[in-house]
């Protein structure tokens, strides 16, 4: 494709041209229409690079057939002075194409009459023909209601007699502080240099991007959209050639000036050919196929400061934002990162980057809608009976509240209370969060699950409780309750052992060898070290039977047709359906109270083996009733509750950085203490007898000590009664020998001899004391009577405090503690 040489652009040139001059006599006269406004900068410009693209065009192609014959008309920024032109042009001069205007409200009236003469209408300044003109009043209402918005960030697309009026008016009222943000447009940025200088000073902090300039030439972009347009329509008439004019016929009898103009036979084909022509211009590539605006391959962000502007960086469409460029190929040589860019100077010279958005100075308060839960420790709706006005309470509005104070701004609201006599159904939850699309409010507070078909039509914030759905199951107590549970730890080889230990290494007397005692401080180690672990497994055993559950997985509930539980209304029923529950195995219920019944009676008996609820419920039962049961899962992942906020809300960036501010700090723990906690000490006489050791599950323990134990007395008992009656028998027999001896001795002396030694045994039975040593029995004395000795014998016997002495050899027995 062709290319315009840039070198003959380096010349600025104000040139007052009528039509251009012809270089060949054979060339045929395309007369084409300029309407500029002479007297802006832009319109000089304009002129200025149409008019040098034509010479450099037919410099170029000096032969061509057709040669471009302009007719330059000044607008003075006129409409009506734009239109008469036009009318001229058309009139006069049946031109067959019009360069211009140059402002969009111009354009509405001369597209139409392009429309109905066919004239193609080329505009390279003018942006949408809708726009209109605003006077000075429209502008203040147009700003004040700005002002009462939430938006802080504009956009600005207009002319430039429009920007100073803007931007001198948002200065006056304010909207020129801190916090707003001023974008224009790359066609005000184009103009800014024109304009007064007091007008930039106002729009100091305005950020804008600017279609980079060529490097071999300081028009803007202005000039080089007009040296590319006509060159691309210098190519296009001589494609299509000149047009055969016919005069229209008005069937009116008043008909004006309009009977007079041309229509142009090859319009249309005109227009196709500038359509469908592309090439490589100055400005960038030429392509309006799709009939839009021509496309800039690089843009200069600039911000304006003082009375000028500073770059910022660049900004290409295929590479993004970077803070420089590579002129040779348009790469990007820097990060393309917002923290690599130079920095921004925002209205009154701030540097802190504004948030975007206010709360509205309309003093309209933020509608809260709220509902009553089912939960309601959660939330709860009532009437002030004095002001009628909607009263809340609950753990969702507590931290609802609690995020309002840790917003960076004030925010005045008021809580709307959601009608709905059915406060349970799930369809009631939709219709509410529905409410806040309808935009009846602005946030929807309440114990609401993230959900993913509520997120096609709103937004939620981050989630301000647990997340996940779990199961409510009881806890096995069988091992708990059995009374021979102290030997669960031991194995049967190790009580064998045990057995055999005591019953081997009975210590009956002192252990005097070295070895043996070796062997039993081995055994004495051993047990040492079994005990220990008996503690700490008996200890762990009796912990872990308490938290585990009968169950732990849905599926097997669902295999073993078990009936199962939940909230009436929560969408938890169609998940239960999905797992593959029959409707009929699964039964819904209302309040905590009925939840327990139903958990206490069991599946077979009319209630339920599991109770399926979301995290924050099952956290709030098990509060409540937490004897013998515990929680399984969460078996299903969900995002928790959160408030719901219309779609882009800005207020979400805001209060879901509060909600995790909440939830990772000390008052999340408070509010939870508040009401959830509380509802915990209805059953602190629950608590108390949970996990202690009672005599029932110690039984076999104290049955086997109480055996053996009554075994042992009995035994003793017996024993005792045994020796005490061998005793007494022993005592009987010796009288009766003692009897018969004295019988057979003689009368007289003997008699009394009798008497004397059997008073003298008798003293010797009465003695505490026998001593009876061993002595060699050197001087032959005599021993007692024979039967002395065996009366002391039996009185030794008989005394059971006596005390025998040995002495001396055994050849020899003495008696002491006698006369």
């Amino acid at each position: 494709m062709e290319r315009a040489p840039p070198a003959i652009l380096f010349l600025l040139l104000i040139v007052n041209f009528g039509i251009a001059q012809n270089t060949t006599s054979k060339a045929d006269e395309f007369h084409v229409g300029v309407i500029l406004n002479l007297g802006s900068l832009v319109g000089k410009v304009a002129r200025t690079s149409v008019s040098l693209a034509l010479q450099d065009f037919y410099a170029i192609h000096p032969n061509y057939s057709t040669k471009l014959v302009l007719h330059i008309r000044d607008s003075m920024a006129s409409d009506i002075l734009a239109a008469s032109a036009a009318i001229e042009l058309l009139e006069d001069y049946k031109v067959q194409a019009i360069i211009g205007p140059q402002k969009s409200s111009e354009a509405v009236f001369i597209s139409k009459l392009g429309n109905i003469t066919q004239v193609p209408t080329i505009s390279f300044t003018a942006t949408s023909p809708s726009l209109t003109s605003a006077t000075s009043e429209n502008i203040m209402q147009e700003l004040y209601k700005l002002m009462t918005m939430q938006t802080r960030v504009f956009i600005v697309h207009m002319s430039s007699t429009m920007t100073s009026l803007l931007f001198t008016k948002a200065q006056e009222v304010g909207m020129m502080n801190k916090g707003f943000v001023w974008i224009i447009t790359n066609g005000v940025a184009n103009i800014l240099e024109s304009l007064n200088p007091s007008v930039i000073e106002a729009m100091n902090g305005v950020i804008g991007d600017n279609p980079d300039e060529s490097p071999f030439n300081k028009l803007s972009i202005v000039g080089l959209w007009g040296y590319d347009a006509a060159w691309a329509l210098a190519q296009a008439a001589e494609k299509t050639g000149i047009s055969s004019v016919r005069n229209k016929p008005w069937s009116s009898k008043n008909s004006t000036c309009f009977e007079s103009m041309a229509i142009s036979t090859n319009g249309t084909e005109l227009l196709g050919a500038i359509v469908q022509n592309k090439f490589t211009g100055l400005s960038s590539d030429f392509d309006l196929t799709d009939r839009q605006q021509l496309k800039v391959s690089v843009f200069q962000i600039i911000n304006v400061v003082g009375r000028g502007y500073r770059e910022i960086g660049f900004w290409t469409f295929k590479s993004g934002l970077s803070r420089k460029l590579n002129i040779e190929g348009l790469k990007i040589t820097g990060s393309a990162s917002m923290l690599d860019l130079n920095p921004v100077i925002w209205p009154v010279e701030s540097t802190e980057i504004p948030r975007g958005w206010e709360v509205p100075t309309s003093g309209n308060r933020l509608r809260v809608g709220v509902r009553t839960s089912a939960y309601p420790e959660f939330i709860k709706t009532f009437k002030d009976p004095a002001t009628n006005a909607t009263k809340v309470s609950g753990l969702s509005v507590d931290i609802f509240e609690e995020v309002v104070k840790r917003l960076p701004f004030a925010l005045t609201y008021v809580y709307i209370e959601f009608d709905t006599t059915d406060t349970t159904t799930t369809g009631s939850y939709n219709d509410f969060v529905y409410q806040v699309y309808l935009q009846k409010i602005d946030i929807a507070v309440a114990d609401i699950t993230v959900r993913y078909n509520r997120t096609l039509y709103v937004d939620f914030t981050v989630p301000y409780t647990e997340s996940g759905v779990g199961m409510i199951v009881p806890v096995k107590e069988d091992m708990i309750k059995s009374m021979w549970i102290f030997l669960k730890p031991l194995s049967t080889g190790i009580q064998l052992g045990i057995t055999m230990f005591f019953s081997i290494f009975e210590e009956k007397e002192k252990l005097e060898r070295f070895l043996s005692r070796i062997v039993i401080l081995v055994w004495m180690f051993f047990l040492l070290v079994l005990t220990s672990s008996y503690t700490s497994s008996f200890a762990s055993m009796l912990t872990v039977q308490q938290l585990s559950p009968t169950v732990i997985d849905v599926h097997e509930l669902q295999k073993k047709g078990e009936y199962v539980g939940f909230r009436r209304g929560s969408y938890i029923e169609g998940l239960l359906v999905d797992i593959g529950f029959e409707r009929s195995k699964i039964r819904p219920y209302d309040t905590h109270d009925e939840f327990y019944g139903a958990l206490s009676n069991g599946s077979k008996n009319g209630g339920i083996a599991a109770l399926v609820l979301e995290v924050p419920y099952i956290k709030l039962f098990l509060k409540k009733y937490n004897k013998g049961y515990t929680m399984v899962g969460p078996i299903y992942k969900s995002a928790g509750f959160a408030f719901v906020l219309p779609k882009q809300s800005p207020l979400r960036a805001e209060i879901s950085r509060a909600i995790l501010n909440i939830t990772g700090g000390d008052s999340i723990i408070q509010i939870e203490n508040k009401w959830i906690n509380q509802n915990s000490n209805q059953n602190e006489d629950k608590l108390d007898g949970l996990g202690a050791i009672t005599f029932e599950s110690f039984g076999g323990l104290f049955l086997l000590t109480g055996i053996v134990t009554t075994c042992s007395l009995s035994v003793a008992m017996l024993m005792n009664r045994h020796k005490k009656c061998k005793q007494n028998a022993r005592s009987k027999g010796d009288d009766q020998n003692e009897c018969g001896h004295g019988q057979q001795g003689e009368n007289g002396d003997s008699q009394g001899n009798r008497d004397d030694e059997n008073g003298n045994c008798s003293d010797i039975e009465n003695q505490t004391t026998l001593s009876v040593p061993l002595s060699s029995n050197t001087n032959g004395d005599q021993l007692p009577d024979n039967r002395c000795t065996q009366t002391i014998k039996a009185a030794s016997l008989t005394h059971t405090g006596s005390q025998i002495i040995h002495r001396g050899d055994k050849s020899g027995m003495s008696l002491s503690g006698s006369s």
